[in-house]
């Protein structure tokens, strides 16, 4: 699995980090998120999984 984090869609609405907390984190000045790491496991890909379902801004993209 692949992830891709596409910075300039993100409107900071922080349902990555709440999905996946081992994968995204926000910036403190603006709440745009970050892509801390690639998933490493099952548990942590499924979790990333629901992070691109679930972004409003359609900013994370999840190649298998």
């Amino acid at each position: 699995m692949k992830v891709v984090l596409d910075q300039d869609k993100c409107i900071g609405s922080g349902q990555c980090v709440l999905s996946a907390p081992e994968v995204f984190d926000q910036r403190d000045d603006d709440g745009i998120a970050v892509l801390l790491a690639q998933p490493a496991d099952a548990g942590t890909e499924e979790g990333t999984r629901e992070a691109a379902r679930i972004c409003p801004a359609l900013a994370i993209t999840v190649a298998e």
